[in-house]
């Protein structure tokens, strides 16, 4: 009971983030994009059921060490190790989803491990193959302005609709990504 009550109280809290955030942005956003803002899912697979298979294309992937922001972000102690991902998740040559996110090495398996280096496999994918029993909490989801690498890989300068999430898997957090998207995607589907 209490497990259903808190997920139809984190439910809640979502669509009063949704309603907020048309009302600060003065627009109705689709049905589509609503879903990719809240779901508690992998968005890999929503794009895969609208798309067909989606690919990635990574940006940058390195390790590194967890200033206090980052740190702060996965749970973990000001230099920890991290691996930091910039991903763009596409179909064909249409970018779709401009994805970063930060995963503390001392709570990936080996395998895992390894295959976040290999790179072009979404999270959402790697999670499924090893059957890791997780669950999403969405944290926010907000306008994010246009830069200079979003226009280059976008090609527009509009707002982006972003939402930032963990991953939890036995209590801890397994990883934090951050997804955005221009406001004019998904919005005939």
């Amino acid at each position: 009971m209490t497990m259903t009550k808190d997920k139809n109280e984190a439910n809640k809290r979502l669509i009063e983030k949704m309603e907020d955030l048309e009302k600060d942005y003065g627009q109705k956003f689709s049905n589509t994009q609503k879903i990719l803002l809240t779901t508690d899912g992998s968005i890999t697979a929503i794009l895969d059921v609208l798309y067909g298979k989606i690919s990635l294309f990574t940006i940058d992937q390195h390790f590194g060490i967890a200033d206090e922001s980052h740190a702060k972000l996965v749970n973990v102690n000001a230099g920890d190790e991290i691996n930091f991902r910039e991903v763009l998740m596409h179909k064909d040559s249409k970018p779709l989803i401009y994805a970063i996110s930060h995963v503390p090495l001392g709570r990936c398996s080996e395998d895992i491990c390894s295959d976040l280096l290999r790179a072009d496999i979404p999270i959402g994918r790697i999670l499924k193959n090893y059957k890791i029993e997780s669950r999403r909490e969405v944290k926010n989801i907000f306008i994010e302005k246009s830069n200079a690498k979003l226009e280059e890989l976008f090609k527009t300068d509009e707002d982006f609709l972003a939402r930032d999430y963990v991953i939890i898997h036995d209590d801890e957090i397994l990883m934090w990504i951050k997804e955005m998207f221009p406001v004019s995607y998904f919005t005939e589907i």
